[in-house]
């Protein structure tokens, strides 16, 4: 058994790889770079392969020593050709710094170029603790100064995330945690990132735990003396005082972005494409998703008011992939994560200018997500269904106040373009939640009901 063969086992297995329980076939390292020689040893893995989802490339930086550690044998990949034990070098601190120092001292090895961002100061002294709630990447937090988000699965082409993020820290947002460095190799006479060190934010909060306890403390808060439901406005943790400034940072972030890659608009024609293309979606989605089969003549309705608007839509750079995941509250105000867009789609697309307002479907979308997984499986969900709408509502409206007294392009006078968006987000969720958690499926078809 080669050490190839003990990859394409161990692959699967890992949480960020993509094909989960796919069969790995036709490995092959493609790059391989020494980090660090001897005992433990650092190599720098690149492999190409195909699997259930087709060809695809992946990074690993693999250990490698004679006896393993205990503390090591959770993250063991297995034996090398000449007889060590490879493992997962993420996880040791003592071989993650070389990663640090390589930056800091902007070094070349073999095809692997580390560089930083010339104002940063780089402790190459913190070790490392690996975060294990990614999923599609991994990422490293180094005390309480940084994070290094190694990428698992490798695209060749400029990344957005990269891009986006120096630009917004080149333009000074407050709502961007700034670059610090970054680990680049080409490919296919291409450049491709794979790593970035950005600058950590120690006291930030999920955004999306901070709704999800909001919504907590509101279905639990029972009922009020005459017997009606407490409202968001009145219970404890009311969060459209956040999900305001979360819609004006988000304008303001928008903003930024159009200064930095400038605009352009679709044409009637091209608002029409794009609303054949949402019709399009919705034609796959229900043939794989049956319960969408029943709604499909009114989606079709929607998407087609879209395309009779006879109106331009103005377009630039966005987020791509904006949910209340995406961002964390600092104690100065809002900052976004997570540029890289849909890692489905193509790079391409996810660089192309979009409409402001797919953003803001995303968000508002979002809302609607943490308000309804916590009634899943509870027995007094439809008691409880007419709070959820509530909730939901207060927080969209807050948000897309925030969003347009920044600036931002009104949904409220973007309506059928806002309603298009939203429904076409909604479909996409349909699928995704068919495929990978069919508990969760009722989300988006209720949703998606409601509205029409």
């Amino acid at each position: 058994m080669t050490f190839e063969d003990t990859l394409a086992s161990w692959l699967p297995a890992q949480r960020w790889f993509s094909g989960k329980d796919a069969t790995v076939s036709d490995l092959t390292i493609t790059a391989d770079a020494v980090l660090v020689a001897g005992d433990p040893e650092l190599r720098h893995l690149i492999v190409s392969l195909t699997g259930a989802g087709g060809a695809a490339r992946y990074q690993v930086l693999v250990g490698v020593r004679a006896q393993l550690p205990d503390s090591f044998r959770h993250v063991a990949i297995g034996p090398t050709d000449d007889g060590r034990i490879a493992y997962d070098a993420l996880h040791d601190h003592d071989l993650s710094r070389v990663l640090l120092r390589n930056l800091a001292e902007q070094r070349t090895v073999g095809a692997l170029t580390f560089s930083k961002d010339p104002a940063a100061v780089i402790d190459t002294g913190l070790n490392s603790i690996v975060l294990t709630a990614e999923q599609s990447n991994t990422s490293l937090i180094f005390g309480e100064a940084a994070i290094l988000k190694v990428l698992r699965k490798l695209f060749v082409g400029c990344n957005p995330d990269l891009e986006v993020t120096s630009a917004l820290a080149r333009r000074k947002s407050p709502h961007v945690a700034e670059p610090l460095g970054w680990i680049e190799t080409r490919l296919d006479g291409g450049p491709l990132l794979l790593a970035m060190l950005s600058r950590f934010l120690p006291t930030a909060s999920n955004g999306w735990s901070l709704a999800a306890t909001s919504v907590r403390d509101l279905y639990a808060a029972g009922l009020t003396r005459d017997g009606r439901r407490i409202s968001p406005q009145q219970a404890g943790g009311d969060f459209a005082g956040e999900a305001y400034r979360l819609g004006k940072a988000t304008a303001e972030v928008h903003a930024d972005l159009a200064a930095e890659f400038g605009t352009g608009e679709l044409s009637v024609q091209a608002v029409r494409d794009l609303a054949g293309q949402m019709t399009r979606r919705l034609e796959r989605a229900s043939a794989e998703v049956q319960d969408l089969r029943k709604h499909e003549e009114k989606l079709r309705g929607y998407f087609a008011a879209l395309a009779g608007t006879g109106r331009p839509v103005p377009v630039q750079r966005v987020h791509g992939d904006f949910h209340l995941g995406q961002v964390l509250r600092t104690p100065t105000g809002w900052v976004l994560l997570d540029f890289e867009g849909e890692p489905a789609v193509p790079l391409e697309q996810r660089r192309a200018p979009a409409p402001a307002l797919r953003d803001v479907a995303g968000m508002l979308r979002s809302f609607d997500y943490v308000a309804r997984h916590q009634l899943l499986g509870r027995p007094d969900a439809e008691d409880l269904g007419a709070t959820a709408d509530e909730w939901v509502q207060h927080n969209q409206t807050a948000f897309t106040e925030g969003y347009a007294s920044a600036g931002g392009m009104d949904p409220q006078a973007n309506v059928a373009l806002m309603r298009a968006l939203m429904l076409d987000k909604a479909v996409y969720e349909a699928v995704y939640e068919a495929r990978h958690r069919p508990a969760w499926l009722p989300i988006p078809l209720d949703s998606i009901a409601d509205a029409l």
